[in-house]
C-alpha cells in the first residue's frame, strides 16, 4: 500500500517537473514589453520623419531670415524674426494640424548676430524649435504620452557696401488744373467737410514724403542730388520765376532747396511737358568723357557711381494752351522720353487723376519693370511718391551676397 508521504512527494515531484504553463506567465510578465517595444519602433519611426520635417523648416526659416537682412527686406532683426518664425510655421502646416502649429510658433526662438565694419556687414541666424508629438498607445503602457523633437539651423549671410549716389530730377505739373479739389478733406465744419485738399497741395505733400525719404537714405547729404521743374504751357517756374526754360536745373546736394521750390508753386496755365522733359535730361544726363556737371560735382565727394533718374507727373493730358488733347504735344513728350532712356536716365512717372490720354503718355513714358504709378487720392499720389524713393535709393547701398 502507497503511504501519503510517498504520494505527496511523488505529486510535488510531478508538478515541479511540468513545463506546460511556463509560456503564458512568460507571456504575461514580457508582454508589456512587448508592446512597449513595438510602441518604440512605430514612434521611433514618426519621430524620425517629424524631426526630418521640422529640420527642412528651420533650415529654410533661417536661410529667409538671413537673406531679408541681407537683401533689405528685413529692415530690422524684429523683421527677419517674424519671417523665420512665419517660415518655420508655414512650412510645417503642410504636416500638422492648427494646434501643433501653434506650439511650433511658440517654442520658436530666433538669434540674430549682426557684425558690422566699415565696409561689410555679416548676419548669422539661428533658429530652433521644438514641439511634441502625440505618442502611439503602445508607449503610455511605459508612461509616455508625448514624444518631444527638436531642431536647430544655423546660417550666415555677409554682405559688402559698395556707396553709390544718385542725382534726381523732378517735372512736376502745376497747370491750372492741379488747382482743382481732391476727394481729401481738409478742414471739417462739424461733420460736413468745409474744404479739401487741391491736387497743386496734395503734390506738394507728396513731394515732402519722397523728400523725407531720401533723407533718410542719406543723412549726410552727401550722395544725393536733387532738382525740380514745374511746368504748364511751356513755360517752367524756378526761383518763384517764370521764365523762358533755363538751361540750369537748380541741383543740388540733398532735398532741402528742392523742397522749398517745390512749396512755392502754384496752378495755372495749360499743360505741355516737352521742354521740361528735355531740360530736365540735359540737366543729369552722363556726358562720355564725365565733364557733365553731376558727374563732377558728385566726384567732389568721392561717389564715382551715379544713377540718374526723373519723375514725371502730370494730371492730364498734352494740351499746350489749347485746353484740349494735342497729338504733335502728346508725340514729342514721347519722343522725348525717348531720348531720356536713351541718355541713361530711368523714368519714374506718375498719374494724378489723369485722364486716359494722360495714362497713356506716362504708361509710355515709364522705364520698364513697373515704374509707372497711377493715383486717384492724395493718400496713393504720397504712397506713389514714397514708394519712387524707396526704389530709387535701393541704389544707395549696394548688397552683394
Amino acid at each position: 500500500m502507497m503511504s501519503t508521504s510517498y504520494f505527496y512527494n511523488s505529486c510535488l515531484r510531478r508538478l515541479l517537473g511540468d513545463r506546460s504553463g511556463n509560456f503564458g506567465i512568460m507571456t504575461a510578465i514580457m508582454m508589456p514589453v512587448l508592446l512597449g517595444a513595438a510602441g518604440l519602433a512605430i514612434d521611433y519611426s514618426n519621430m524620425a520623419l517629424s524631426k526630418r520635417e521640422l529640420q527642412e523648416a528651420t533650415d529654410s526659416a533661417a536661410l529667409a531670415a538671413a537673406t531679408a537682412l541681407a537683401s533689405g527686406a528685413a529692415s530690422t532683426t524684429a523683421d527677419a524674426e517674424a519671417i523665420a518664425k512665419d517660415f518655420v510655421s508655414g512650412q510645417m502646416a503642410n504636416y500638422v494640424d492648427t494646434d501643433a502649429i501653434s506650439s511650433i510658433k511658440a517654442g520658436t526662438s530666433v538669434d540674430i548676430d549682426v557684425s558690422t565694419t566699415a565696409t561689410s556687414k555679416s548676419y548669422k541666424v539661428t533658429v530652433a524649435t521644438s514641439y511634441g508629438i502625440a505618442a502611439t498607445p503602445f508607449m503610455s503602457v511605459l508612461g509616455y504620452k508625448t514624444l518631444n523633437i527638436g531642431a536647430s539651423t544655423s546660417t550666415s549671410s555677409g554682405t559688402s557696401d559698395t556707396k553709390t549716389a544718385l542725382s534726381m530730377e523732378l517735372v512736376l505739373d502745376q497747370s491750372g488744373s492741379m488747382g482743382e479739389k481732391t476727394t481729401t478733406c481738409a478742414t471739417y465744419n462739424g461733420k460736413n467737410c468745409k474744404t479739401y485738399v487741391t491736387k497743386i497741395d496734395a503734390l506738394k505733400k507728396a513731394a515732402d514724403a519722397l523728400f523725407d525719404a531720401l533723407d533718410t537714405a542719406d543723412p549726410d547729404h552727401s550722395l544725393v542730388r536733387t532738382g525740380a521743374y514745374s511746368y504748364n504751357n511751356g513755360l517752367i517756374y524756378k526761383d518763384w520765376q517764370k521764365t523762358q526754360i533755363k538751361s540750369m536745373s537748380g541741383m543740388a546736394w540733398g532735398t532741402a532747396t528742392t523742397a522749398t521750390y517745390v512749396s512755392g508753386i502754384t496752378a495755372s496755365g495749360g499743360t505741355d511737358a516737352t521742354e521740361p522733359m528735355r531740360q530736365a535730361t540735359l540737366s543729369i544726363a552722363k556726358a562720355s568723357d564725365g565733364s557733365d556737371v553731376e558727374t563732377q560735382a558728385h566726384a567732389v565727394k568721392g561717389n564715382t557711381i551715379v544713377s540718374r533718374y526723373i519723375i514725371l507727373m502730370t494730371d492730364g493730358e498734352m494740351t499746350g494752351n489749347t485746353g484740349v488733347w494735342q497729338s504733335t504735344f502728346d508725340q514729342n513728350v514721347r519722343n522725348q522720353c525717348d531720348a531720356t532712356k536713351t541718355a541713361g536716365i530711368k523714368i519714374f512717372t506718375v498719374a494724378f487723376m489723369a485722364p486716359d490720354k494722360g495714362k497713356q503718355l506716362l504708361q509710355y513714358c515709364a522705364s520698364p519693370g513697373g515704374n509707372y504709378y497711377e493715383a486717384e487720392t492724395m493718400e496713393k499720389l504720397v504712397a506713389s511718391f514714397t514708394s519712387i524713393a524707396k526704389e530709387a535709393t535701393k541704389a544707395v547701398t549696394l548688397l552683394t551676397n
